[in-house]
């Protein structure tokens, strides 16, 4: 389907090097037919003359030796066209004693060449009929036609399949932009080598994506690395903290500390993901007892709805993150209430805040960018955790903004046998 829709695209570029052919094809078949005409018709013309004026010497010879003119000489000034008469009395329209002149207006589409000269002092004159030599250039204007539309018919068609070849190429690297683009950075043109623009279009592209796939490595190292330093004095300030006397300060301290602690806890886990670490321990779990028991972990007020629940074939402790960072996150950047629907093996969960912001519906989550303002502040992490963890246990999340408002996250996992 997605071929037969290219194929009809009359804007793809097959079919606009397929008009530029037709229209180079047209204009040089004008050209060459307005050439050959024209050249054909002043041949046509040269040659009239040229048998008119024979013409009329025969007739005058024959005419001076038996005596009586013959049938084609006119010697009567009324048979004489009046343009004939005129240009034989004027000097521009004599050519060696003779003047000629193509009446191309005859009765019954019938040209003539006339020609004429003074004889003891009266103009003669004759007509040479110039149909046959009208028929042939009508024959041949009819042949350039047939052939020239001929020729277009076979060279438009062979100019878009020829033009095939460098728009699949085309096709191709766009493809594999839209993939680096969706996040799939070992996506590759593999358009093969070539001096052409689309061997250096695509060269560009797959630069591009090194480059990227190269800084997203970076960034990986660096989170993980990050994550690594910070445990061990982490772990310091927790021992410390447990050591301080009760009062306001160390519990305001403590907190400090264990929103640090969870913040290094998520740089790990995101890292372990980054590396493909992350094992799943599969197996079915009854997903509406689970989902009920991740919620009362949360210790957030969560309205649960189940209709139709099955069992899914899913970890149990990577379903657990998953609920608890949707809801979690659903709490803390939206509105409440806040609604978790389990119907079949779908867990749905729903805020009625100002919803997704459109960066993260178009490129989904991404680590340190809550990517709106009106979304509350926040590191990022708890969605792409989540994302990460999905994909872990073979399930997909997806992300939307509800009709009514309010953002939507929906995991979707697999059922259990």
């Amino acid at each position: 389907m997605d071929v037969l829709r290219d194929l009809l695209n009359w804007r793809s570029l097959r079919w606009k090097i397929a008009a530029l052919v037709a229209m180079a094809c047209c204009a040089i078949a004008l050209t060459v037919g307005a050439l050959v005409h024209r050249s054909t018709l002043a041949r046509s013309l040269n040659d009239g003359r040229s048998k008119a004026v024979t013409q009329l010497s025969q007739d005058l010879r024959d005419y001076e030796r038996y005596g009586t003119p013959p049938d084609s000489l006119r010697m009567s000034p009324e048979a004489v066209p009046a343009e004939l008469l005129r240009r034989l009395r004027g000097p521009q329209g004599l050519r060696d004693g003779y003047a000629t002149w193509y009446d191309g207006d005859g009765p019954g589409d019938h040209p003539s060449m006339w020609a004429a000269r003074t004889y003891r002092g009266r103009p003669v004159a004759v007509e040479v009929d110039m149909t046959p030599d009208l028929l042939t250039r009508r024959a041949l204007d009819r042949h350039m036609w047939k052939y020239s539309l001929v020729a277009l018919a076979i060279v438009v068609p062979l100019s878009a399949l020829a033009a095939e070849l460098p728009h699949r190429r085309l096709r191709r690297v766009a493809r594999t932009a839209r993939r680096i683009a969706s996040g799939d950075l070992a996506a590759r043109t593999k358009v093969g080598r070539g001096s052409d623009e689309i061997a250096e279009i695509a060269g560009d592209v797959d630069s591009m994506a090194d480059s990227l796939l190269g800084r997203l490595l970076a960034e990986q190292r660096f989170t993980a690395d990050v994550a690594h330093e910070l445990r061990t004095p982490l772990m310091g300030l927790v021992t410390a903290s447990g050591l301080l006397p009760e009062g306001e300060a160390t519990e305001l301290v403590r907190d400090r500390v264990a929103v640090l602690r969870t913040l290094v806890d998520n740089l790990l886990e995101i890292a372990r993901l980054d590396t493909g670490a992350e094992r799943a321990d599969l197996g079915p779990v009854p997903l509406a007892e689970a989902v009920r028991e991740s919620l009362v972990r949360t210790g957030l007020q969560t309205r649960l709805t189940t209709a139709g629940a099955l069992s899914a074939e899913t970890d149990p402790r990577r379903l657990d993150r998953i609920v608890a960072n949707l809801v979690i996150n659903a709490h803390r950047h939206g509105r409440a209430p806040v609604e978790v629907e389990v119907a079949g093996t779908c867990v749905t969960v729903r805020d009625h805040g100002p919803g997704f912001p459109h960066e993260l519906l178009t490129a989904g989550p991404q680590r340190f960018r809550t990517g709106a303002s009106e979304r509350g502040r926040g590191h990022g992490l708890g969605l792409t955790i989540a994302l990460g963890q999905a994909q872990v246990i073979g399930s997909s999340l997806s992300f939307a903004n509800a009709p009514g408002g309010g953002a939507v996250a929906t995991l979707r996992l697999p059922a259990a046998d």
